[in-house]
């Protein structure tokens, strides 16, 4: 089992939760934490990380401690002070959407929210609202990338979130999703090869469902906008359901599935079978050979592909 970790504690994201699940793995295992000085409950959030900010730090004789969890805004070399270098990083990602939604109503008193009755109000103008010179301007714009260290702030040009999705990546073994918690404490536990007790948990620091409501379309499009960088990250780090957009994109016609009578190439149609109906894709016409036959291969239903391959590895001798 994995007993040195840095624990990237995001805002607003079940974070709290998987707070518990170190907490009581490192009680169970005796092991160190990564304390704020004076036994506070942030690492001197929203500034920067830095390594004397930990309870029993000193440069002189730097103590390694075995978990770092704590609230805190992302500094990789002073983080690399308190730890081991073989510490494993990890941190959680929740939909921009419902982190600004939950935002709101959580940090209703932080500059930017003071003054509006709704989110659907800060919306409509929120240069009139919100100030980034504010110290607590944050909770109100990119809370993700401002925990993982960047500016909040920042143009979203491809190139710049490139670099900070590379960054990341270059930090962080693991990247939790919040919308999918169960599944994230699989990965989490095969990780850690911690045993399965040690991921079990009951939600913490959640809101009643009282104080929610569904958002229009509309105000989820202005929050997406409004926190691009957030959603590059949420995205970037669901990199498989984002490729698998981009292939859609790129590959299908009307880029969903469609009905048997409706499928042009016969060799991509599925087999029917009882009283179901097996939909299936169409391949966009004009692709070069390279990219029609990625995206044929993402489409070929198995029997076709199954035939295929067959033949590929059982090549008939001539006559």
């Amino acid at each position: 089992p994995k007993t040195d970790i840095v624990f990237l504690k995001v805002h607003k994201s079940a974070s709290s939760t998987v707070m518990n699940i170190l907490f009581r793995f490192g009680e169970t295992h005796n092991l160190t934490f990564a304390f704020p000085t004076g036994g506070g409950n942030q690492l001197y959030y929203p500034h920067h990380f830095l390594a004397r900010f930990v309870q029993g730090y000193s440069p002189k004789s730097p103590q390694r401690f075995n978990i770092l969890c704590h609230h805190m805004r992302f500094l990789q070399p002073e983080v690399q002070k308190v730890v081991s270098s073989s510490a494993f990083y990890f941190s959680i990602l929740r939909n921009p959407v419902q982190l600004m939604e939950s935002s709101f109503v959580y940090y209703k008193g932080a500059s930017a929210f003071s003054h509006v009755r709704s989110l659907e109000e800060f919306l409509r103008q929120p240069y009139h609202y919100y100030n980034s010179t504010r110290g607590d301007s944050h909770y109100a714009k990119n809370l993700m990338t401002f925990d993982f260290g960047f500016n909040p702030n920042g143009e979203a040009s491809p190139e710049r979130v490139q670099l900070m999705l590379k960054a990341i990546e270059a930090s962080f073994d693991l990247l939790l999703i919040s919308e999918y918690f169960d599944e994230s404490m699989v990965l989490l536990k095969e990780a850690l090869c911690w045993d399965l007790d040690s991921v079990v948990s009951f939600p913490l620091n959640i809101r009643d469902n009282s104080t929610k409501s569904p958002l229009p379309d509309t105000i989820v499009e202005k929050i997406k906008d409004w926190n691009r960088l957030d959603w590059e990250i949420y995205t970037g780090g669901q990199a498989v359901g984002a490729r698998q957009v981009e292939l859609a994109r790129t590959c299908l016609q009307g880029r969903a599935h469609v009905a048997p009578k409706d499928i042009k190439d016969s060799s991509l149609r599925p087999l029917q079978h009882g009283g179901a109906k097996i939909l299936g894709y169409n391949v966009k016409q004009g692709l070069d050979k390279v990219l029609e036959r990625t995206c044929r291969r993402l489409v070929t239903p198995e029997l076709q592909y199954s035939s295929a391959l067959y033949k590929k590895q059982f090549v008939p001798r001539p006559p």
